[in-house]
């Protein structure tokens, strides 16, 4: 993978003194400006590959041009792409702030593949920069029972840490890609677009924590430009271009895309935003969201995922149809972290899978009280041990579906609370106890403050396994207390093995669930 060097930095009007002045093309005098676009000539990748959304037979690949170009891409078996097949993709401009992504169809199942991108000037036929590569693995077939491995965390660059040369960038990303997962699951807070960074922070111990500032990341996101920046600003890290052009991702939002804590109709009594409505602020974000990563652009966030017959990921969206936080100890099951449309889609997904596993991808956590101010809960749990109330109906309905119809091996992954922890729930502990046993898993920040741990409720029983928590608010990457979780499920017998595991790769906790 070709790094962002410094005449491709200096090109971009990224660099100024001895600090990154432009997030990613953000090299306008103004923050937050809008990409600067050169007119003509040879297009420059600016923030390298990524892939996403793989399937059996196919995959999207996405990049990101200087200037107005056409997207073409080669895919080969090989990886020196001799006798690649080219695809001709979409135009690159400023309407997607240069990004694009190609859907490469019709590839062979559970096999890694090797492609290159570049990008046509369109004012010069068959001038084109100099490319970028990478590779990807497909999906297992229906049928073929292969050994099936992906890592998971959350919580990037947050809490006003940044990318910081002198503590090795996001390191955890070099320790993902050691495992060569077959793909990423990203559980939210992608970016932080309302955490501001400074050129330096002072650590207990002394040192010095000096960040890589661009205009997009030096004041609370607004405009369209700025959230881009958000996107952009991450893709300067060596670490992480370098893992998502090995490893394809399956991102999904929460609320630090947007703004924290955030839900639909919110009106910001907070004196940082010029631009109040939380709805007109989250449309820039997901526009954003869309253009730089290799995330669906049509359709509902929510999605299901096959990985062959052993694995079916379900990737829930718990902000677009969000009731508010205050006074949500309702007993409506038409409200909710869900909405109707989403939780009926989740059941009747769920039911019909046959897949050994099926991980549900929760942004929130279940049983985890997430307080957002005296009465309000920011997540599922209510603080409250008894029956279900607020937003544990939903679940609890869900609980009991799958239960009912006898679905068995289901298992949730999470971050948002920025410490790893297992919890096992068991309706023998519960309140309410129409569910089967299961297992929730946390891990994170992948490159954030961190915090923790947080107080369990026990509408459905959980018990916390294992907890890896810092010893105070907010501890910097420099200390530890980073994490992501490991599955891997073995073809031969399907059980499902889960490691949670530090910023170096280290496995603090492991246990294996056997095959049910």
């Amino acid at each position: 993978m070709t790094s962002l060097d410094r005449r491709t930095l200096l090109r971009a009007g990224l660099l100024t003194g001895a600090g990154l002045a432009g997030g990613g093309l953000l090299g306008g005098a103004r923050a937050g400006a809008a990409p600067a676009f050169h007119p003509a000539g040879r297009p420059v990748l600016t923030h390298g590959v990524q892939s996403g959304e793989v399937t059996a037979d196919s995959a999207l690949v996405w990049t990101r041009a200087d200037r107005p170009g056409r997207m073409l891409v080669e895919v080969s078996r090989r990886p020196d792409l001799r006798g690649a097949r080219l695809v001709r993709g979409p135009v690159v401009d400023p309407s997607t702030d240069g990004t694009g992504r190609l859907r490469l169809r019709g590839l062979p199942a559970g096999e890694r593949l090797h492609y290159r991108v570049s990008v046509e000037s369109l004012d010069r036929h068959g001038v084109c920069g100099e490319p970028l590569v990478g590779s990807f693995r497909t999906a297992p077939g229906r049928q073929e029972r292969r050994d099936v491995r992906f890592v998971w965390t959350g919580d990037i660059v947050g809490q006003g840490w940044g990318i910081s040369p002198d503590f090795d960038g996001m390191a955890i990303f070099r320790s993902m890609r050691a495992c060569r997962p077959d793909f990423f699951l990203c559980s939210g807070d992608t970016v932080y677009a309302d955490g501001p960074l400074v050129e330096s922070v002072p650590l207990p111990d002394g040192r010095i924590w000096r960040n890589l500032v661009t205009p997009a990341k030096s004041k609370v996101a607004e405009t369209l430009a700025e959230y881009r920046g958000q996107f952009a600003y991450n893709l300067l890290d060596d670490h992480l271009r370098a893992f998502a052009a090995e490893v394809p991702q399956v991102n999904q939002w929460d609320d630090h895309e947007v703004l924290n804590n955030w839900y639909p109709g919110e009106i910001l009594a907070d004196d940082r935003y010029t631009e109040k409505r939380v709805d007109v602020l989250a449309a820039r974000a997901r526009q954003a969201f869309h253009e730089w990563l290799p995330a669906p652009a049509e359709g509902p966030l929510y999605r299901r995922l096959s990985y062959g017959p052993l694995l079916d990921v379900f990737v829930l969206d718990m902000r677009t149809y969000k009731d508010p936080n205050d006074g949500n100890t309702y007993a409506d099951p038409a409200r909710g972290l869900l909405g109707r449309e989403q939780r009926e889609w989740l059941i009747r997904e769920l039911t019909r899978s046959r897949a050994t596993w099926k991980v549900i991808a929760n942004d929130l956590p279940l049983g985890l009280v997430v307080p957002d101010g005296p009465g309000a809960q920011e997540g599922v749990a209510q603080g409250d041990p008894g029956a279900p109330a607020g937003r544990e109906v939903e679940f609890a309905e869900v609980l009991r579906a799958v239960h009912r119809a006898g679905v068995t091996g289901v298992v949730f992954l999470t971050a948002d609370v920025h410490y790893t922890a297992a919890h096992h729930y068991d309706p023998a502990r519960a309140a309410f106890g129409d569910f089967t046993p299961f297992w929730e898993f946390v891990s994170g920040p992948a490159h954030a403050g961190a915090f923790g741990p947080n107080a369990l409720d026990g509408t459905f029983g959980p018990q916390a396994v294992f907890v890896h928590a810092p010893p105070r608010a907010n501890t910097s990457p420099a200390e530890g207390f980073q994490h992501f979780g490991e599955v891997a499920i073995d073809g031969a017998t399907g059980d499902l093995t889960v490691h949670l595991r530090d910023r170096d790769g280290a496995s603090l906790w492991t246990t294996t669930l056997p095959a049910p």
